[in-house]
């Protein structure tokens, strides 16, 4: 047995010394990315000379093509299983969700080159994992004429998928295939640390790059501490000493003056770390700018991408046993929050280097306009406002109910390995209802959705009558955080508030006025109270009083005909 393992280890030495080629970044000095299929034949070539990399085909996209997986170790770990098994950390970086914003395709593509080439050695207990591409249909729609006001490269992708829809707003709702590949990579993996690439606009400044941090509030807990006192400082330590003078994303989009400060972005779940940070995953999006020369850019995600390697390496115990722990915690948890203000009490000095901005006339409107002076760059201390606090929380049910009519929310939660199991038989269970007594709906589409907001709800308590088949979600599980954030209709990015209940919204039942007229009077003659309820409206609004239809209606909204499905939320909640 000996033979073939020596030939193995052989092979695999062989391989890993082979040179790989320069890439379109490195041929062009820094001032072009590749196209899409430039960038996959040569992850495919780095697959084929090198043994500490390997190249998987996952989901299918929305543009017809695989989303490719690519895992690097010093010594070929592909498998997660065993990665997990040999006590090794997983770092994933996600490139291309925004294809204008093409940073992290080339700065991934020099570290491994780096890394076959032999210049940038990964440490032993640290596996790199690369979607290269993520936006395959935006960068296969590629422009030298977006972003027009970004510096390089000189053709990039579309910000849009192939269904036009922001990536980096479908982690949740996940209406794209791409999201759906995504999470099975996501779900398969279980990173210990995701870093999403991106370029930011907004507001000019000298810092060529800027990160964003998961929220340590919302992370909370042990993990929310390591995060703000451990891993984010190390991050901008790290870089200052590459050379790289970066600060926190400037979340700055007019109003009053950069330096004056800012408050931290806040990264729902719709967004990648939002979407990551539920599963107990350290996130961050770096945000180089967008004004700065892309050579610049790229170098700057390249040293960031070795900082959180290194990091990670350095710190791999303390991730480990600090997510150990919060992944108890999550399936221990009493409640979960699920609205968030910020916090302006809350802040911390940052060095800023800016430019001096001003008004003056516009050369297009004759109106004054903002604009920022780079002869008069300046240094100065500004608070950053970092915190967050609680709102309204929730208590953990101990299981959630949900009808199997609901298969389109249901298919999301097996998407994302929830536990979950069907009623053999017909059931009637004792739950806690919803029942929506308010809410708004966006006038504009947003993402392919009317979004409600403003949700105000009211709670029953009932026996309901289950069929076999429908799905009973107990809450002892690592999706508890995940269940909360979706199937609660008043959180922030529920599956309520992205319309998967809509149908709830609309009365399906009704009556024909003449004919009801009869019927109604002879319910209030046999019910007393009912003709109180109506006299009681009459008598509180003068515009009610004066309207029979109005009044008809009222009656037949208090009936027993009026259907029990109209604004009650389908997913109950077992309580103990």
């Amino acid at each position: 047995m000996r033979l073939p393992v020596l030939a193995s280890l052989l092979l695999f030495s062989l391989l890993s010394a082979a040179q790989l080629p320069p890439t379109r970044f490195d041929r062009s000095g820094g001032s072009q990315t590749p196209a899409y299929q430039e960038a996959i034949s040569w992850w495919q070539e780095a697959d084929r000379l090198s043994g500490k990399v390997k190249m998987l085909e996952m989901g299918m996209t929305d543009a017809g093509f695989p989303l490719h997986l690519v895992l690097v170790s010093e010594n070929g770990d592909t498998d997660p299983g065993a990665i997990r098994r040999r006590n090794k950390r997983i770092i994933l970086f996600n490139n291309g969700i925004h294809p204008g914003e093409p940073d992290g395709i080339d700065a991934s593509m020099l570290l491994v080159k780096e890394v076959i080439n032999r210049g940038y050695r990964l440490r032993d207990n640290v596996v790199v994992a690369i979607i290269p591409v993520y936006n395959i249909g935006g960068c296969l729609n590629r422009s030298a004429d977006y972003r027009v006001d970004q510096d390089g490269p000189e053709e990039f992708g579309f910000r849009g998928n192939s269904q036009n829809l922001d990536l980096n707003r479908d982690f949740i709702k996940s209406d794209s295939r791409d999201a759906r590949a995504f999470a099975d990579i996501f779900q398969l993996l279980d990173p210990d640390v995701f870093v999403d690439n991106h370029v930011s606009n907004g507001a000019d400044y000298q810092h060529v790059i800027t990160l964003l941090t998961s929220q340590h509030n919302k992370l909370g807990g042990e993990m929310g501490e390591f995060m703000h006192t451990r891993f984010e400082p190390s991050m901008y330590t790290r870089m200052k000493e590459k050379g790289h003078d970066m600060i926190p994303y400037v979340n700055f989009w007019g109003g009053n003056k950069v330096e004056d400060g800012w408050q931290e972005f806040w990264d729902s779940p719709r967004y990648g770390s939002g979407y990551a940070a539920l599963w107990n995953t350290f996130s961050f999006m770096p945000e180089t700018h967008m004004l700065k020369p892309y050579r610049q850019r790229v170098e700057a995600t390249l040293a960031l991408e070795k900082s959180f390697i290194e990091f990670t390496s350095a710190m791999s115990e303390q991730i480990r046993d600090v997510r150990d722990r919060a992944k108890q915690a999550t399936i221990k948890a009493s409640s979960f929050p699920v609205k968030w203000t910020a916090d302006r009490s809350v802040s911390r000095l940052i060095t800023f280097r800016g430019y001096s901005s001003g008004q003056k006339p516009s050369e297009v409107s004759g109106l004054p306009r903002l604009y920022y002076d780079r002869s008069k760059p300046y240094v100065r201390d500004i608070p950053f406002y970092d915190g967050y606090k609680v709102l309204d929380q929730v208590q953990v049910p101990q299981a959630y109910i949900i009808p199997q009519g609901w298969w389109k929310v249901i298919e999301l939660l097996r998407l994302n390995k929830v536990q979950m199991r069907a009623f053999r038989t017909d059931t009637l269970v004792e739950v806690e209802v919803y029942h929506i007594d308010d809410y708004k709906s966006a006038a504009r589409p947003y993402e392919g959705h009317h979004p409600n907001s403003d949700i105000k709800i009211r709670v029953s308590r009932e026996k309901v009558s289950y069929r076999k088949g429908d799905l009973y979600v107990p809450m002892n599980q690592l999706a508890n955080r995940f269940l909360v954030e979706v199937l609660e209709p008043h959180a922030e990015d529920s599956y309520f508030a992205w319309n998967f209940f809509d149908g709830i919204l609309g009365q399906k039942e009704g009556y024909s006025a003449y004919s009801f007229e009869d019927i109604a009077a002879g319910y209030l003659k046999q019910d007393p109270d009912a003709r109180a309820r109506l006299d009681q409206r009459r008598a509180a609004d003068s515009v009610f009083a004066k309207s029979g239809p109005a009044q008809l209606n009222f009656v037949y909204q208090q009936s027993k005909w009026f259907e029990p499905a109209y604004l009650r939320y389908p997913v109950t909640r077992v309580v103990k």
